[in-house]
């Protein structure tokens, strides 16, 4: 009797840890998520060459990187900020601080420039880095462009950066001191930094790129019409007929009847089709 009670126990056992593994197995399957970021598309100019000439001739000293970084970026902080309303020198000077004009190890390795954890809810890469604490989470991309859209992204969903958002696009001081009052970054001196690059650098003047201004590539070209070709005339030879009274009928010289015909003699026959044009 032991025995049987013995062999049904494990019986149990069995079936109990067999229907555990096909649960945890379809919660993965389910969890599972790939992230499949769009490739980058050429932006056409913001001026950011005259830009930066023009801040090279002010004979301050700047940082090589950051005018590298301004080069290279601009364009695409201001498509975001007339995507999602963020100021384009808030945007550049966030991604210079954040990133060290591009040459930090989050922003070499993870094409993360913005510093951004990966928080609930993430399904992309992860790459672990020491920050505020050891071994952070940070979201990693294939493309910089994606780090700049869910930098966007990451402002407009969140219900705490909304009063941002009625500060428009130009008033980039607001922005700076906002954020940090948001719980952007830990750092005390966080706005004043992002306002001094933003005046240092001129980044302000990026603000004022009107969209109207920009013929973005990635807009869907207009489909061209195919010209309709006009179907040349004929006319067939009719009793009487010679090429001078045809030629006088149509319009045309008896050299130019003959040239698009072809014809070496002013000779035709009866029922004979000629080209009018």
């Amino acid at each position: 009797m032991r025995l049987r009670w013995v062999a049904y126990g494990i019986l149990v056992l069995l079936f109990a840890s067999c229907g555990s593994t096909k649960t945890i197995k379809k919660q993965k399957k389910k969890g599972v998520k790939v992230v499949v970021e769009p490739k980058p598309i050429k932006l056409p100019s913001v001026q950011q060459n005259k830009h930066i000439k023009s801040l090279e001739r002010t004979g301050r000293r700047l940082n090589r990187n950051t005018l590298n970084y301004i080069r290279k970026w601009a364009p695409l902080a201001v498509r975001e900020m007339h995507t999602y309303k963020i100021p384009a020198s808030i945007t550049l000077a966030q991604g210079i601080l954040e990133s060290g004009s591009g040459k930090s190890q989050l922003a070499a390795k993870s094409k993360n420039h913005f510093g951004i954890k990966c928080h609930t809810g993430w399904k992309g890469g992860r790459v672990y880095h020491d920050d505020d604490a050891r071994g952070e989470c940070f979201r990693k991309y294939q493309f910089v462009e994606s780090s700049y859209e869910d930098h966007s992204k990451f402002l407009t969903q969140r219900r705490r950066y909304a009063f941002l958002f009625s500060y428009g696009s130009k008033n980039y001081k607001k922005w700076a001191k906002g954020l940090k009052k948001a719980g952007y970054a830990t750092d005390p001196k966080y706005p004043r930094k992002l306002i001094s690059l933003i005046e240092n650098y001129e980044l302000y003047k990026f603000d004022d790129v009107r969209k109207k201004d920009l013929k973005y590539v990635d807009a869907k070209p207009k489909k061209q019409k195919p010209k309709k070709v006009k179907a040349s005339r004929r006319y067939t030879v009719k009793r009487g007929d010679t090429l001078y009274s045809i030629s006088r009928r149509f319009g045309m010289t008896v050299n130019d009847l003959k040239q698009i015909n072809g014809l070496r003699s002013n000779t035709i026959s009866i029922g004979q089709e000629l080209k009018i044009d």
